[in-house]
C-alpha cells in the first residue's frame, strides 16, 4: 500500500496529518522560505515541513528570570537578552580575520562584547537588534566584558518562553528565522491537527498530552510545566518507535529461526561444575540458569552477558560452550585481540583439563575436549589441522580472532557463539560468525552470546541492546581484594609511587606501566611507550626486568613478551591498552596508567581491572600532567563499581548515537534522554512487547507501522538487529 500523499490530495483532505504527510510536504509552503532559503536549509538537513517541525529548541529563555547585566559574576557562565547598541570592526592582518567590538544593553547597564577572527560579526550585528548572548564575563582593564559568546538573534519575538534554535553561520539562518518558519508551519498544520499513532489506551494510562499539544508546545510554549510535559510526550514516542522496532525485529527473527535444543545435563556439564576449584557465586549461577532455560529451547538465544571486570564471564561462556559441545556439536568464543584469544585459550584449557568426552571411535570409549585456537600467528600444517578439526566436527570448541570468520573456515556443526567484548567487533564481523553457523551441515541457528565488561547504563542497554535478553553479573568471586586508586601528578607523588612500586616488586609481585602511544608525537605530550621503557630501565625501575609490549609487534613477539610475564620472569610490562581486556595475571598488584585523563572512564576502569586478580591487596595511579583532577579521574578514584562509572560516564559523555546511521537526523533520539528518561524508556520496552506479543506485523495500527517504515531506514534495522 502506497501511504505518500500528492500535495492534491493533502490540500482537499482534512484527516489529521501523519508524520508521512509532514515528510512530503515542501518547504516552499512556509511563508518567507524561498528557492535560496530551501537551500540553505537542506545544508542542515531540513529538506521537508517534518524536518522543520522536528528542529526542536536546544533551549529556552524564560523572559521573566532572566540575568540582568548587573547580576553578571567574573566567570559564571550567563545568559542575557540584549539590546545592540554600537558595532565596529577594528581590522588586523589576515583576510576575514578582525576584531569586532559590540557593545549591547539592557535598557540599564551596558556591555562590551569581543569577537575575535568573525569580521561578519559587524554587519550582522546592527545597532537596534535584539540578541540572546551566552557566555563567561571576565575583568578587562577593571570592566566586565564578554568575549566570542554565543549569539542567538531573538528579533522581537514574544512570549514568556523564548526557544532558541540551532543556528548555522555558514548558512546564515538564525534562531530568529526557525521560529518564525516553524511558527508558520504549526498555524498552516492546525486545522488538521497531527495523527495520534500511538494507542489511546497507552496515552491515557500515562497521562500524556496529545501530540498536536506536544508539538505546539515543544516550539511554543507558554510556561516551564507546558514545555516539560511537551518533552515527555514527544520523547516517549522516540523511544517507543525505537522499541517497537527492537523488539518486532526479535519476535521475527525468533519466529522465523530454527535452533539448537541443547541438553543442559550430563556427564560434561556435571564434571566441569563439580571440578570447579571454587563455588560459583550468585550471579553466576543465576545467569547460567537463564542461559540454559534459552539453548534448552528451539528458538535460538540472543543475550548480552554483561559483568564488571573479574565477575566470572569467562566461566559463564564455559558452561554455555559445553551445553553445545556435550550434545555433540561445536562451539566457537571470538575475541577482539590475538592477547585475549591466548588468555582464553590458556584459562579455558585450565578450566576444562579433567573433562573427556564420549567417543566410541575411540579405544577407551572416549576422548579429552579439543580446544583449539585460530589466529592470523597460527600457519602452516598447524593451520591445516585446525581448520579441517573445524569443518569435519572433531574440534570442540574454538578460540580465535576475526581469524574465525575467514572464507576458508568452515564448521561441521557450529552450536553455540560466544563474542567478547562486543563493542569491539564490527556489526558485520559479529553478524559473520553467526552465518558461519547457518552454513554448516546442521543449517541451524546457533545460540549467541555476546558478552562485554564494560558495563552498561540500563537506558542504553534497553535501548542499544533491545533486541538482546540481558543477563549481568553484579557480583565478584570470594578472595578478590578490592582495588586502591590514586591520583598521582607532582613530582613528590610520582617519586613516590615508584617507590612503592619498587618494594612490591622487590617482593615478588608484578606491575603494568600503560601508555596512550607507541611512539613520542611531537603535538602530543603524552608517554610514549618506548620511550618509557628506556627510562625505567634506566632511572626508575633498574635493576628488575621490564618487558615492552604494544600492538604494532609481530604476533610471535607478542606471545613471547606476554608468555614471560605470566610466567613471572619479567615483573614490569609496559604496554599500550592492548592489555585493556582479558589479560590475567594474578601475581600483577600495581597498575600505572601513564597520561590518564587522555583515556576515557570505561578504558580506565577496564585497565585497572588488570590488577586485583588475586589475593594480593593492589594499587592503581593515575598519573596526570595537570593540576587538577578531570571528573573522569575523581570517578575513577571514588569507586570501583563499574555500573556506577557507566552511569557517571554517559553523564560527562553524552549519549551518541544510537542507530548507524541516520536517514534524516530522525534516527537518534533527539528528545529522549538515556539520562534522565529510565521511566519512559521502561514503559516503552512494556508497551512495545504488549503490543508485538498481540500484533506482530502491527496490522492493526496502520499509521503506526507507517511511521516506523518513514522514521527507520533499512539499513538502521539492520543495524539493530545484528547487533
Amino acid at each position: 500500500m502506497d501511504n505518500r500523499c500528492t500535495p492534491t490530495s493533502l490540500a482537499l483532505s482534512s484527516e489529521p496529518l501523519t508524520l508521512r504527510d509532514l515528510d512530503q510536504l515542501g518547504l516552499e509552503r512556509i511563508k518567507g522560505i524561498g528557492p535560496k532559503t530551501v537551500t540553505a536549509l537542506e545544508s542542515l538537513e531540513i529538506r521537508s515541513v517534518l524536518d522543520l517541525l522536528e528542529t526542536y529548541p536546544r533551549r529556552y529563555i524564560d523572559r521573566t528570570n532572566m540575568a540582568t547585566i548587573a547580576e553578571l559574576e567574573e566567570g559564571v557562565p550567563s545568559l542575557l537578552v540584549v539590546t545592540v547598541t554600537s558595532s565596529k570592526l577594528i581590522p588586523t592582518r589576515g583576510r576575514g580575520r578582525g576584531m569586532v567590538k559590540v557593545v549591547v544593553s539592557d535598557g540599564r547597564r551596558s556591555l562590551p562584547l569581543t569577537f575575535f577572527n568573525q569580521a561578519w560579526r559587524e554587519k550582522q550585528l546592527q545597532p537596534g537588534l535584539e540578541v540572546a548572548v551566552f557566555g563567561k564575563a571576565d575583568l578587562y582593564n577593571g570592566t566586565l566584558q564578554m568575549t566570542n559568546p554565543v549569539v542567538d538573534l531573538v528579533g522581537n519575538q514574544t512570549g514568556r518562553i523564548l526557544p532558541i534554535y540551532p543556528q548555522s553561520e555558514k548558512s546564515r539562518i538564525t534562531t530568529k528565522d526557525l521560529g518564525t518558519w516553524i511558527e508558520d508551519a504549526l498555524n498552516k498544520c492546525a486545522p488538521r491537527g497531527f495523527a495520534d499513532t500511538v494507542p489511546a489506551d497507552l496515552v491515557a494510562k500515562h497521562q500524556f498530552i496529545a501530540r498536536g499539544e506536544a508539538m505546539r508546545n515543544i516550539h511554543v510554549p507558554d510556561s516551564a510545566e507546558a514545555h516539560a510535559a511537551a518533552r515527555r510526550r514527544l520523547a516517549f514516542d522516540e523511544v517507543l518507535r525505537v522499541q517497537l522496532m527492537l523488539v518486532g525485529r526479535k519476535a521475527q527473527w525468533e519466529r522465523d529461526s530454527a535452533g539448537f535444543s541443547h541438553e543442559i545435563s550430563g556427564h560434561l556439564i556435571d564434571g566441569f561444575m563439580k571440578a570447579l576449584p571454587f563455588p560459583l557465586t550468585g550471579a553466576q549461577k543465576r545467569t547460567i540458569a537463564e542461559i540454559y532455560k534459552d539453548v534448552s529451547s528451539a528458538t535460538p538465544m540472543h543475550r548480552l552477558l554483561q559483568g564488571d571486570v573479574g565477575s566470572g564471564k569467562t566461566l559463564v561462556a564455559v558452561a554455555t560452550m559445553l551445553a553445545a559441545v556435550q550434545g555433540g556439536h561445536q562451539a566457537a568464543i571470538m575475541a577482539p585481540t590475538e592477547v585475549l584469544a591466548d588468555q582464553h585459550a590458556i584459562g579455558i584449557r585450565s578450566l576444562l583439563a579433567s573433562l573427556k568426552i564420549s567417543d566410541e571411535s575411540n579405544l577407551f570409549g572416549d576422548r579429552q575436549l579439543r580446544i583449539e585456537l585460530l589466529t592470523n600467528k597460527v600457519t602452516g600444517e598447524q593451520r591445516k589441522s585446525v581448520l579441517a578439526g573445524l569443518a569435519d566436527g572433531s574440534v570442540d570448541i574454538a578460540i580465535g580472532t576475526h581469524a574465525l570468520i575467514q572464507d576458508s573456515v568452515s564448521f561441521h556443526s557450529l552450536g553455540v557463539v560466544v563474542v567478547d567484548e562486543q563493542h569491539r567487533f564490527g556489526v558485520e564481523q559479529r553478524s559473520r560468525l553467526r552465518d558461519k553457523a547457518q552454513e554448516s551441515e546442521a543449517g541451524l541457528m546457533p545460540d549467541v552470546l555476546v558478552m562485554t565488561a564494560t558495563p552498561i547504563p540500563r537506558t542504553a542497554a534497553m535501548t542499544v541492546y533491545g533486541d538482546l535478553d540481558v543477563s549481568v553479573l553484579d557480583e565478584l568471586p570470594p578472595g578478590r581484594t578490592p582495588i586502591s586508586t590514586s591520583w598521582v601528578n607532582t613530582p613528590v607523588d610520582i617519586e613516590t609511587m615508584w617507590s612503592n612500586i619498587r618494594e612490591r616488586l622487590a617482593a615478588g609481585e608484578q606491575a603494568y606501566v600503560v601508555c596512550p602511544l607507541i611512539e613520542e608525537s611531537e603535538k602530543l605530550e603524552v608517554a610514549s611507550a618506548q620511550e618509557t621503557y628506556d627510562q625505567l630501565m634506566e632511572q626508575d625501575l633498574r635493576g628488575f626486568t621490564v618487558g615492552l609490549l604494544h600492538g604494532r609487534m609481530s604476533s610471535a613477539d607478542k606471545e613471547s613478551v606476554m608468555a614471560s610475564f605470566r610466567s613471572g620472569a619479567t615483573q614490569v610490562l609496559v604496554a599500550t591498552t592492548v592489555i585493556e581486556v582479558g589479560v590475567d595475571v594474578p601475581n600483577a598488584t600495581s597498575m600505572v596508567i601513564l597520561d590518564a585523563n587522555r583515556f576515557g572512564i570505561a578504558q580506565l576502569h577496564q585497565l585497572r581491572g588488570r590488577v586485583g586478580r588475586g589475593k594480593l591487596a593492589s594499587q592503581c595511579y593515575l598519573v596526570t600532567q595537570s593540576g587538577e583532577p578531570s571528573p573522569r579521574i575523581e570517578a575513577l578514584v571514588a569507586s570501583t563499581d563499574g555500573f556506577v562509572l557507566a552511569e557517571e560516564d554517559l553523564k560527562l559523555r553524552g549519549e551518541g548515537t544510537i542507530m548507524s546511521v541516520n536517514q534524516k537526523g530522525q534516527s537518534d533520539l533527539t528528545l529522549a534522554s538515556l539520562q534522565r528518561d529510565l521511566e519512559l524508556i521502561q514503559w516503552a520496552r512494556d508497551a512495545a512487547t504488549e503490543i508485538i506479543a498481540a500484533d506482530p506485523t502491527l496490522s492493526s495500527l496502520p499509521l503506526l507501522r507507517d511511521e516506523l517504515d518513514l522514521v527507520f531506514s533499512d539499513r538502521d534495522e539492520e543495524f539493530l538487529f545484528k547487533s
